[in-house]
């Protein structure tokens, strides 16, 4: 299934959704009931499985899943919040084929449960849970059974990717959630997406050309979304043609974050790598590197000329370059160039005074990766503002003119033109010294090799948390670029590289 997240997740999507099907509702539904009840049957057998409804669609759902379950054998005990009579519109015609009891929802009904279906409230959801629906929601999270959420967790805001009560606030802690169609923000974005635990997206028959009725522009990182523009060595080709990545670096002191970023730019492809080194490090670079080259040059002045050369095509600059007017000279020499560029951390805070005169230069392409403390320092409120990390991303790419990479555990890649990508298969041992250095060493490498700046970040983002994840626990930055080789080998033969 393609990654293309909902722009949109309120309530009234689904009657959207089902207009441009060409399909009732009320056969979504049916369908999307059953797709929960058949991913229950697949991981567990029969036993005594409580449903929760709500009073909405969701609830709905939640009455078809009892349905089909207890056809297959299972012993259900429903739940209903409110009353039968009090039902409306599809939910009701679904409470209608229920021929079974019903109870009114409080944590009793769990005490005979093995298993329980949260079928409460979706991702339309914009209130906090109260009543019985929140002591309910309280019960469960302190009762040792599997929970299945249908569509999200009760409890879990479907847009903003927390629980609607804020990040801390209440919410259903699944085991698995069963949504339909494609992903919504509350299943890429954290804290969201660790309350749904495994994630399975159900085909209900809605055609991916209904996506044209919501036009979004979203979408979860993977090969999917950029396999095809992958620049694979041409049998006929040479290291010239694989791009020159330069990589800038900070003084004798500060060394070794370039170091990372230039390994990372070779293991990703680039056909040449070099590191461009102030003079009083050069004995450092040149005693430290052997397939990268060194390239002396002295302030911004010498940089500029250095990258006269149209054949260095890409710079990465930031790591360990320190912070100040210096660094500030030596981006302007950077974006004044022709080369792809790629901004990192020192190339960012040195701006954190004046953001503008940094905006003012930037062009595509080019990509900055900052993380939370770097884009407050540049996009200041904006993270604040925003609904979620998609919205302050596109908002910075659009006051940047480029390309934006914001790290995190979600991190998110955004283009001026308003498309957004959630990259969601780094662990969390990615948290380390001089790993974020490597991510900006392999988007300038990527860049080197002719990607386009969003293609360029979100290839390096995803083969960085893959690399990542074949390590395994106890990685440090090092071990990145030494496991992009299984990495590639896997994305080159469709396969899962970590196991």
């Amino acid at each position: 299934m393609a990654n293309e997240l909902l722009a949109v997740s309120q309530s009234y999507e689904a009657d959207r959704l089902a207009v441009a099907a060409g399909t009732p509702a009320l056969t979504l539904m049916e369908n999307a009931g059953r797709a929960v009840a058949e991913a229950i049957c697949e991981r567990w057998q029969p036993c005594t499985v409580a449903v929760l409804c709500g009073r909405g669609n969701n609830g709905g759902d939640g009455f078809v899943a009892a349905r089909h379950l207890r056809a297959r054998g299972w012993d259900v005990r429903l739940a209903l919040l409110g009353r039968r009579d009090t039902l409306q519109g599809d939910g009701a015609e679904m409470a209608r084929r229920w021929d079974g009891a019903d109870e009114p929802v409080a944590p009793g009904v769990l005490d005979d449960a093995a298993l329980v279906v949260d079928a409460l409230f979706g991702a339309g959801l914009s209130r906090p849970l109260e009543g019985a629906a929140k002591e309910i929601a309280a019960a469960l999270n302190n009762r040792e059974m599997p929970v299945i959420a249908v569509d999200v967790p009760s409890g879990l805001h479907g847009d903003l990717g927390r629980p609607v009560e804020g990040k801390d606030g209440l919410c259903v802690a699944a085991d698995l959630t069963v949504t339909f169609f494609r992903k919504k923000p509350a299943h890429v974005l954290m804290p969201g997406r660790l309350k749904c635990g495994e994630i399975i997206v159900a085909d209900i028959g809605i055609p991916a050309s209904a996506l044209d009725t919501i036009q979004t522009r979203m979408f979860e990182n993977g090969p999917a979304l950029w396999r095809a523009r992958y620049p694979w060595p041409d049998p006929l080709g040479h290291k010239y043609g694989r791009g020159h990545c330069v990589v800038v670096s900070g003084p004798a002191h500060a060394t070794g974050a370039a170091r990372l970023a230039a390994r990372g730019a070779l293991r990703v492809g680039a056909g040449l790598v070099s590191v461009a080194s102030p003079t009083d490090a050069l004995a450092v670079n040149e005693a430290a590197l052997t397939a990268i080259m060194v390239k002396p040059f002295g302030g911004a002045g010498g940089l500029a000329g250095l990258l006269k050369d149209a054949r260095f095509n890409s710079v990465v600059i930031g790591p360990g370059c320190g912070v100040g007017r210096a660094t500030q000279e030596l981006v302007a020499a950077v974006l004044a160039s022709k080369a792809a560029a790629v901004l990192d951390a020192d190339a960012l805070t040195s701006f954190k005074d004046e953001p503008n005169a940094l905006f003012s230069q930037l062009r595509e392409p080019a990509v900055l990766t900052p993380h939370d403390g770097e884009f407050e320092r540049i996009f200041t409120g904006l993270l604040a503002k925003s609904q979620n990390r998609i919205e302050a991303a596109r908002a910075a790419a659009a006051m940047a003119g480029c390309t934006v990479l914001l790290k995190g555990p979600d991190t998110v890649i955004a283009a001026p033109d308003g498309r957004a990508a959630v990259n969601t298969n780094a662990p969390a041992w990615l948290a380390t010294a001089g790993s974020g250095d490597v991510l900006s060493g392999m988007i300038g490498g990527l860049l080197a090799q002719g990607l386009d700046s969003f293609d360029a970040a979100c290839t390096g983002a995803w083969l960085h948390g893959e690399a990542a994840n074949c390590f395994g626990i106890g990685l440090i930055a090092e071990d990145i670029p030494e496991m992009l080789p299984r990495a590639l080998r896997a994305l080159h033969d469709g396969h899962p590289a970590a196991k």
